[in-house]
């Protein structure tokens, strides 16, 4: 049986995928959040198999998903939002998301996306993995992704690689990771010039 945990803030959308799901053979809904706290939360209470996770929610459908990447492994972490921009693919599937799908897949590529997920396959709307192919093939100079750009305003506020670690819920290892492709894409030696330059490109902002 595959458990599954509905993550979205809007209480419809919710009743319709426990609804789809519910005489589905095989697959089970646990339960269901309205954020990113209730997400957590109940995945460590349940250990859903698959968490369907929204993006635009109270607390962050990418914090949630990199919180559970981090501390829920085991739970893989099924993107379904109605959003799909660059930044915000990349920051889910960064964030460790298995899979990104977008609101209007049919039932049928649900379902298909749910068990490759269940079994740890990578899934991934059409159209977002032509985006994710671009991105490869084309890397952008001087331009962060979004979980760069983050580690680096925390950088600009002083914080150390332990700190801007657990404050994203990532590794020191992984921010160094970040800090490296940051320095090669701003063409930097340092953490200073790293935030000087980027701020001064208009690439992040530092306010509090």
């Amino acid at each position: 049986m595959i458990t599954v945990l509905v993550v979205d803030d809007h209480p419809v959308v919710r009743a319709g995928l426990r609804g789809m799901l519910a005489n589905e053979p095989g697959i089970e809904v646990v339960g269901e959040a309205s954020d990113a706290d209730e997400a957590v939360s109940l995945t460590h209470g349940l250990s859903p198999a698959v968490v369907l996770m929204d993006l635009r929610m109270p607390g962050g459908g990418v914090q949630a998903t990199a919180r559970l990447s981090a501390e829920k492994p085991d739970s893989r972490v099924l993107v379904l939002t109605t959003y799909g921009t660059d930044d915000q693919i990349l920051a889910a599937v960064e964030a460790g998301a298995t899979g990104y799908l977008l609101k209007h897949a049919d039932r049928a590529d649900l379902l298909r996306a749910i068990r490759a997920a269940a079994a740890g396959e990578t899934v991934l709307a059409p159209s977002v993995a032509a985006r994710l192919t671009r991105h490869i093939r084309t890397p952008r100079r001087n331009v962060l992704s979004a979980r760069e750009a983050e580690v680096l305003r925390l950088v600009g506020r002083g914080l150390s690689n332990p700190a801007i670690g657990a404050a994203l819920f990532i590794s020191e290892s992984t921010v160094k990771t970040h800090l490296l492709r940051i320095f090669g894409k701003l063409e930097v030696d340092d953490r200073t010039a790293a935030v000087m330059t980027a701020v001064h490109r208009g690439l992040i902002t530092i306010e509090e």
